[in-house]
């Protein structure tokens, strides 16, 4: 029922999208508000005026970004609006400036706040992130760096046909957002670029990522606290670190992650492939309601992962355990090869065990031989063909 009303959703917002020629919309072409599309150029208060246009609109509005390089800094695009149709329609690229520091402190460059109803279609985002990431490879004193795209408290939210390349940070963050959907997105950067992962959502219900390849350095899909009715399906992912619930316990009291399915999904060479982590130490969030479904992995280091003793570096969790409770995860027709020998790994915690933990047609190979499992306090069952077998 949930994924029908999203496409209904979707469906409406595309049409509206084919048919921008419409009376009733007002038109906002960035470079008719003065942007330059020669990469030199700063253009951003060109794109400040299209969206006080757009937001300020009494009918649907549309902002034009014609083809060619924009040079633009951090943009903040706020709400709420007089209009909730605003659709954004890119044939150019939006590129960050070359010197990383004048973004990298900021959070994030593309912004969107307290908004309803804005449909992102097409386009290329340029975060120009690889000398911030040599600056952090090289242990330097660095900014953190700014995620590339963002939407907070916000609703009814598209993003069709978006390419994202070399983002400091995180690519596409969704945080306290309702009824997201995202189609068709490539999302690039090198293997080893810290903390790029590629989307991320947290406290966010009824997002639906769809039909998207992703290529970076961290978690090709992130899941946070508060996450639910979130539907992934047909991804490439790799390389990169896989998709992750987590890490869950950072805070004591952290809501939970429910009703989660990822599905079609191709891993490749990735570090990771289907994982949940928290943090070895008390807290109130849980986990529940997880279906993993119809995935391949391909010479994967990690294919099935639950790690409820994360403790990186051993700071802030040594001797301590996980209070994350994990339940109803399910795991159905996983096959593929392991890049080490074992390929599931249940690593539970003894105070809170994982329960109702369920493998359906398991097959995962190391060097053309069965991998092994690994399974500490977790409960469950297996059935059909089960390898590596050994956990239920």
């Amino acid at each position: 029922m949930l994924k029908t009303k999203v496409y209904i959703f979707v469906l409406s917002i595309l049409c509206l999208i084919t048919d921008m020629s419409l009376a009733a919309t007002a038109v906002f072409n960035v470079v008719k508000l003065g942007a330059k599309p020669d990469a030199k150029t700063d253009s951003t208060q060109a794109f400040v005026k299209a969206w006080n246009g757009a937001c300020g609109s009494v009918n649907s509005a549309a902002i034009y970004v014609p083809s060619g390089r924009y040079l633009i800094k951090n943009l903040l695009f706020k709400g709420p609006c007089k209009n909730t149709n605003i659709i954004i329609r890119i044939d150019g690229t939006l590129v960050a400036p070359s010197n990383y520091n004048v973004i990298g402190n900021s959070e994030n460059w593309v912004d969107f706040q307290w908004v309803t109803g804005v449909s992102i279609y097409g386009g290329t985002l340029d975060g120009k992130g690889t000398a911030l990431w040599a600056c952090k490879l090289a242990k330097k004193k660095c900014p953190e760096g700014a995620t590339s795209l963002s939407f907070t408290n916000s609703k009814n939210i598209v993003i069709n046909g978006l390419k994202s390349l070399n983002s400091q940070m995180f690519h596409i963050v969704i945080n306290g957002c309702e009824n997201v959907y995202i189609k068709g997105l490539m999302i690039t950067a090198s293997g080893n670029s810290p903390n790029t992962d590629g989307i991320h959502v947290q406290l966010s219900t009824g997002v639906t990522i769809m039909s998207s390849g992703i290529k970076t350095g961290d978690d090709c899909i992130s899941i946070g606290p508060g996450t639910r009715n979130l539907w992934i399906e047909h991804i490439a992912c790799g390389p990169g670190h896989g998709i992750s619930i987590g890490s869950l316990a950072k805070d004591l009291d952290e809501q939970g992650v429910q009703n989660v399915t990822v599905k079609t999904v191709v891993f490749t060479g990735t570090q990771n492939g289907i994982r949940i982590k928290a943090w070895g130490r008390p807290s109130h969030g849980f986990v529940k309601g997880v279906l993993f479904q119809h995935v391949v992995m391909k010479n994967v280091q990690n294919p099935v992962v639950i790690d409820q003793n994360y403790c990186p570096r051993n700071e802030g969790c040594p001797n301590q355990v996980s209070g994350i409770k994990i339940s109803q995860i399910t795991y159905q027709d996983i096959q593929g090869t392991s890049a080490t020998q074992v390929a599931v790994k249940f690593d539970c915690s003894n105070k809170n065990p994982c329960q109702g933990i369920k493998l359906e047609n398991v097959k995962l190979t190391y060097r053309n031989q069965p991998a092994v499992s690994s399974c500490a306090n977790a409960d469950g069952s297996a059935h059909g063909v089960v390898e590596p077998a050994g956990c239920f």
